[in-house]
């Protein structure tokens, strides 16, 4: 703030305080005109009296001054300077003190004249008393300019004082000596008034200010505030108070509580509490004096949280904040964490709390059924995730139809969804919703404009025989539905407890798989490829072998769909190549090695980068490695399959179409993809030596696959009268079966392939 008039105890006025007191100098003329005309009629009675000319030149003088001093203040009111223009301000205190200064010191010098120039005591007495009496009232009314009472008492008793003393009379001179204690007491005196007066004005301002703050951050504060006595009167209410609650803005002060009630509940609609009741509440917490809260709704879907405040006096502060949006956003969280997102289907915690619920309210018997839904996977694939979303809300609304309020369903997640159905006579209930749920949930599904199949296997759990808690009904739910999968899919199952056996069964080959993972139990094993001409090994396909401490050797058809299931078939399948390709080093450098890479590899890692690191790694040339596919990654046709087929063939690396003839076995593969062999599955074989047709089908196969300039493997050669029928046709070119050798291990393999080399020396 800009420094204004420094008062005696160097305490700066705020600018618009001193403005005001220099105002309060020229605010009222009428003591100037009173002060003048009986200035200059005194020393105009003593020229008469006195017959003294200079008298009356005094007389002249001060009414002049005084005139001055009037057109001074007229012109004041009219240029009144902005109370924070402080250079204008002082100007016009200086031309106050100028004139104020002037009419006292012509005055006082009148004063000294009369003793000067004559011994007549009632001049003495007429001029010593008005110019005394001028100095006294002057300065009264004057008090607040520091400076101009200095100059008043400076101008007025030196004059004076030399006035009396040069009478050289010692009741003079007595009275002279008394005038300097009496000059600095009045100076004393209207310092003291000014301090007073400025501590007042000061403090005044500053209590306005502090409540124009008070009221402004009153008023714009975002909670309602109400303040009452301890008469329980109303004192003080903001602007937001009466806004939220649509009191308007006519509410009167000195309100009761029960006149404000009277006012809240008339301007709004209450829900859930008559206004009887949300009075008794409200004056409830107030009497209770302890911090409370109390909910209060209304129409338009809003909802305040009144928060009550004793004070020390015996009032109350009561607090009003709209928290509709807080509610909203709570009931927001509890229903995203109750109901799925998707759906909109209650979810796992919530199916759980409905069970507990009806559990306690005495329900006897239940089934809990779950719902997989069939080939739900290959419409993500396929038609990509929206898609898949668009189904479940078909399916959801799909499963509410059926239910209706039978029963309570829930999605769990992904394609799982469990239904709750108290049970009311027997489980042929639960056995029937099964069957219309399937045959519901079969039917064809318009998905943005694809026609959609997908099937449903349940699972049925029934309490109280298969458990009586929420989780026991749901393990054993959960268990004959991949039953009903293992039997087909589209079907239901009810919980056995052979069942819990075969889970059990599969935990532990689960928990045994990620040990032989840990403890590096895995092996891989070697069965050759034969030239079919020469009868020598021109590649070893490397097949993976688990050799149990306590299984035994454990069939792949037993633990690699286990391990596709728990994700680990891309670790499982990195540690294979790498390990093909580095006993592949070992061998003769015209023997390659084969090895089986999943479709769940190609869509879960950069199989291309793979098999560079792992080349990069061992050494192996890329000529010398051969990557068997089988139909299911080509099925998947998408471009970043063939984007990597194609890296793969970049580097060297062949590719090669294993088990061809089985599934959905299509020419156009040959055409479309990236191949260099074709492995025509052992299925071609059966009947062969007596079929004429299927030898006709395997030499047809095997001749396309030539002429496109890919190499023809016969899987499941086991006897020479088959190796002899193959021989009749060129396009054959490589064999492999148990007529030549079976799996075997990577030393045994080393030692053929030595053995081999030696047979090839020695011819």
């Amino acid at each position: 703030m800009r420094r204004g008039f420094s008062t005696d105890d160097q305490r700066a006025l705020p600018v618009d305080i001193y403005a005001s007191s220099v105002d309060a100098l020229y605010a009222d003329s009428r003591s100037l005109y009173a002060g003048t005309i009986s200035a200059a009629a005194a020393a105009a009675v003593t020229a008469w009296k006195a017959a003294q000319w200079p008298f009356l030149a005094c007389s002249l003088l001060l009414a002049l001054i005084g005139w001055a001093r009037v057109r001074d203040m007229a012109a004041y009111s009219r240029q009144k300077p902005s109370a924070d223009n402080y250079v204008e301000t002082r100007r016009w205190e200086k031309r106050y003190i100028l004139g104020s200064g002037a009419f006292v010191a012509i005055l006082s010098f009148w004063c000294f004249l009369t003793f000067a120039l004559t011994s007549d005591p009632a001049v003495h007495l007429i001029s010593f008393s008005v110019s005394l009496a001028y100095l006294v009232g002057v300065t009264g009314r004057n008090f607040s300019s520091d400076q101009l009472v200095t100059t008043q008492t400076v101008c007025a008793g030196l004059p004076m004082t030399a006035g009396l003393i040069i009478q050289n009379d010692i009741y003079y001179a007595f009275l002279a000596s008394l005038l300097i204690p009496f000059f600095l007491s009045l100076r004393f005196i209207s310092t003291r008034l000014r301090k007073t007066l400025f501590d007042a004005v000061v403090a005044s301002r500053e209590i306005q200010l502090l409540a124009k703050r008070f009221d402004t951050a009153l008023n714009n504060m975002p909670h309602g505030l109400c303040m009452f006595d301890a008469n329980r009167r109303l004192l003080v209410t903001n602007h937001r108070f009466i806004e939220m609650l649509g009191l308007g803005s006519n509410l009167n002060g000195n309100l009761c509580i029960r006149e404000l009630l009277q006012h809240i509940t008339a301007s709004n609609q209450l829900r859930h509490l008559s206004p009887d009741e949300f009075a008794s509440q409200f004056e409830e917490r107030i009497a209770s004096r302890q911090r409370q809260t109390l909910a209060l709704e209304v129409d338009a879907n809003k909802t305040f949280e009144l928060t009550f405040q004793p004070m020390e006096n015996g009032g109350h502060v009561v607090l009003s904040e709209d928290i509709t949006e807080r509610q909203q956003t709570a009931e927001r969280i509890e229903h995203l964490a109750r109901y799925d997102a998707l759906t909109g289907l209650p979810n796992r915690t919530h199916l759980e709390d409905e069970f507990e619920r009806l559990t306690a309210q005495g329900m006897q018997s239940c089934a809990l059924l779950f719902i997989d839904l069939d080939q739900f996977k290959k419409v993500n694939d396929t038609l990509g995730h929206p898609a898949g979303d668009a189904l479940l809300c078909q399916v959801a609304n799909r499963l509410r139809r059926i239910l209706n309020t039978t029963g309570i369903v829930a999605r769990f997640g992904g394609d799982e969804f469990v239904v709750l159905l108290p049970i009311q006579h027997s489980r042929d209930e639960a056995a029937q919703l099964a069957g219309h749920i399937i045959r519901t949930l079969s039917e064809i599904y318009d998905v943005n404009g694809h026609q959609i199949m997908v099937g449903a296997s349940v699972g049925v759990g029934v309490m109280p025989e298969d458990g009586r808690t929420f989780e026991q009904i749901l393990k054993c739910a959960d268990m004959a539905m991949y039953h009903a999968k293992a039997d087909g899919r589209g079907t239901y199952s009810f919980f056995e407890h052979t069942m819990d056996e075969k889970a059990q069964t599969r935990r532990a080959l689960e928990l045994d798989i990620r040990n032989a993972m840990t403890r590096n139990e895995f092996d891989i094993y070697f069965q050759p490829i034969m030239d079919i001409k020469t009868g020598r090994t021109v590649t070893c396909e490397a097949l993976l072998r688990w050799p149990h401490t306590e299984r035994g050797m454990v069939p792949p058809n037993e633990f690699v769909s286990v391990v596709e299931e728990m994700g680990l078939i891309t670790e499982l399948g990195t540690w294979v190549l790498h390990k093909a390709c580095s006993e592949c080093t070992t061998w003769p450098k015209n023997i390659g090695v084969a090895v089986n890479v999943s479709a769940i590899q190609f869509r879960r890692s950069n199989v291309s980068e793979l098999i560079a690191e792992c080349l990069a790694s061992t050494g192996l040339s890329a000529d010398r490695l051969e990557i068997e596919i089988t139909e299911s990654v080509l099925l998947e046709n998408t471009a970043e399959i063939q984007k990597a087929l194609n890296d793969i063939r970049k580097q060297g690396v062949r590719i090669s179409l294993d088990d061809f003839g089985t599934g959905y076995s299509s020419l156009s593969y040959l055409r479309e993809f990236p191949l260099s062999k074709i492995k025509i599955d052992r299925s071609f074989l059966a009947g062969i030596e007596n079929d004429p047709r299927s030898m006709k089908l395997l030499y047809g196969i095997a001749r396309v696959s030539a002429d496109l300039g890919m190499s023809v493997v016969v899987e499941g050669v086991e006897t020479h009268r088959q190796l002899t029928l193959l021989l009749q046709e060129p396009s054959i070119t490589q064999v492999q079966g148990y007529l030549f050798s079976g799996a075997i291990g990577g030393v045994d393999t080393h030692k053929r392939l030595k053995d081999e080399r030696a047979l090839e020396c020695i011819a």
